[in-house]
Order: structure tokens, then sequence, then C-alpha cells
């Protein structure tokens, strides 16, 4: 099974039992993709992969592809294809997973930088990454609390990725200090593996990690508010934040399928807030978050999508999942766009 050629450049690719491979036009070099190195590759050819879903899956379970991220594309880049690939080419790497709707005008995806960042000290210290958009940064600073797998999930950063694409800098902090849930363990331990998880001990990372957002936009005067986004555990996580933040460093919140809610603390929340979720999910019930809504009052939302489980929006696994994700990323970043960019609170 071959892949046409992407019309760019740089490589094109072909996929045999299951195994892509980049000639580049510069060099006869052949470089397989496998989960252990990380490669390069054109927007048009990964706009070609994403715009199908059989071949996002199969490209997806067959390879780590780290242009996602583009520190490493910086750097495997540099390593890997000094002689294939000018520096000028590798700068123009960008997040071609982004498939732009109606709304806002992104005609393409931005270029985007990542680095790890290691927050506070000793005992209070915590690692996360930054997202940060290159080219036409809004100077928006956004918190993604991710669900129980975790900070370096391929997922969790893919969507980062495509919310920095828009303008934006995302912050995602490894909520479980080095220990997120693996899709190995028994599902009979996840309740005491959660239960390990101190709710104070997530709520002061968080706190930290909102502190240090605050220091490098808000307070340098570059964006006047944050937002904050979270699935899942995190998801619920961020009904906690806005209900004890009042308004003060967050101006919008999104919560995705948000799970272990108290539905007693949104009236406490003043700002405005997106639910995305299925109605078919049950770790987060429909009436939960018709509740919070009119507990949250204006600017609260539900959107609801018929038929969908959990975790839908960032974990598709169908075609018809695919398309609600699209359609679930698409109604997020106009509200964020709305709230944060057009109306600055």
């Amino acid at each position: 099974m071959g892949l046409a050629s992407t019309g760019a450049p740089w490589f094109r690719a072909s996929m045999s039992s299951g195994t892509f491979s980049l000639l580049s036009p510069r060099s006869p070099l052949s470089v397989p993709i496998s989960p252990s190195r990380n490669v390069c590759l054109s927007s048009a050819l990964l706009s070609r992969i994403n715009n199908s879903y059989t071949w996002r899956r199969k490209f997806f379970k067959s390879a780590t592809l780290d242009c996602k991220a583009s520190v490493y594309v910086q750097r495997r880049c540099t390593q890997n294809f000094r002689r294939s690939v000018t520096e000028n080419r590798v700068r123009k790497v960008s997040c071609s997973l982004l498939k732009v709707e109606d709304g806002i005008n992104d005609e393409a995806c931005e270029l985007v930088s990542g680095v790890e960042l290691s927050l506070g000290e000793g005992a209070d210290n915590i690692q996360a990454y930054l997202f940060k958009a290159v080219k036409n940064n809004n100077g928006t600073g956004i918190l993604l609390l991710s669900d129980v797998f975790g900070f370096e999930d391929s997922s969790t950063r893919e969507f980062a990725y495509r919310i920095a694409c828009n303008g934006y800098n995302v912050l995602v902090p490894d909520l479980f200090r080095g220990d997120p849930w693996g899709r190995d363990r028994p599902k009979a331990m996840f309740e005491e593996w959660i239960g390990g998880q101190d709710p104070q001990r997530v709520a002061k990372d968080i706190e930290s990690s909102t502190k240090w957002m605050v220091d490098e936009f808000v307070a340098a005067g570059i964006s006047k508010k944050l937002g904050i986004i979270g699935f899942c555990f995190g998801g619920g996580r961020v009904i906690e934040v806005l209900a004890r933040d009042r308004g003060a460093c967050f101006g919008i919140g999104v919560s995705f399928y948000g799970t272990r809610m108290d539905p007693s603390i949104a009236s406490k929340i003043s700002v405005p807030v997106l639910f995305i979720s299925g109605d078919d999910d049950p770790l987060c019930p429909v009436n939960v978050l018709r509740d919070m809504e009119k507990s949250i009052g204006s600017g609260a939302k539900v959107v609801l999508f018929g038929e969908r489980g959990h975790g839908f929006a960032h974990r598709p696994a169908s075609p018809e999942e695919d398309g609600d994700a699209e359609q679930a990323f698409t109604t997020m970043r106009n509200f964020l766009y709305d709230g944060l960019v057009v109306n600055k609170n």
C-alpha cells in the first residue's frame, strides 16, 4: 500500500506491511518509522494522513510521531536529517494534524515550540510541558489538566499542541508526580491507585502551575486572564479550580466529560464554563452537568454528543467518533477565542 507524492519538497512516503518509510529527495536514505524513533514529515503528508481515519489510525498505531511536539522535531531534524533537510526547512515543520474548521480563519497551523519545565523546588517540585505558538502568539496562557494517563500521554500532548497551534501558550503539568495510571495495570487496582493521589497535593500542584502561568503571562502584562481545560479527571478538577479561583486568575474554563465532580461548588464559579460530553457516559452524568450549568448561570453551556461515551473528544475510537471529536474541538476553540481573545476579561 503506497501513499502518493505529497507535492511537498521534503519527502514522499510509502507504507508496506504497516511500516512507513520516508525518502528524501536529497538522499536515497530510507528512514523506517518505529516506536523507538522520531522523524519529521512534511505538513502535506501529515495532512493526507490526518484526513483519512484509516491512514491515521494505522500510522499512529505503528509509530510514535513527535512532530506533534516541535521541540522533538527540531532536535531530531537537526540530528537525523542535517544533510538532507536545510535548517530553514526544519523550521517549517508545523502542526499539520490540525484540521481547520469554519469559524476562526486558521489557514494553516502555526509553528509551535515545546519545552520540558520543572516547577517549584524540593518536595513541591513538579514536571510540566509547555507548548507555545511561535508565530502570531496571542499571549494567552491556558492550563491543561490531563486525564489519568498523565501529562506525557500522546493523546493529551497532541490535543495541547493543537490548542497551541491557534496562538496560545499551553501548560500541561504532571498531576500524578510520575505515577499516572497505566493501561497495563489491572482495572481492579484503579480505585486504590486514585485513592493514593492526594486531592490536596493535586490541588497544590495545580496552584503552583497556575502561579507560574500568572507570573509568565499575566503579571508580565501579556494576558489579562488565563484559560483552563481538563479531560476526565482533569475535567473534574477544572470545576474545583474555578470555584476556588472565583475569577481571580482564570477568565474561562472548558471541562471535557469531567469525573468525580462536586456539583455543590458550581455556584461559586463566576466565569463562563463550557461542558462537553457524550450523552452515553456513565462517568459524567448529563443531569449533573445540567445542574452545574444552572448553578453557574450566565456563561455556562453544556454541549452533548449523542451516543458518545467517555473520552471520545481526545481519544476517538471510530470514524464516527472522529467526526464528533473534530466538532468538539472546534466548539472549544471558538469558545476560547471569544472569551479570551475577542472579549478579553
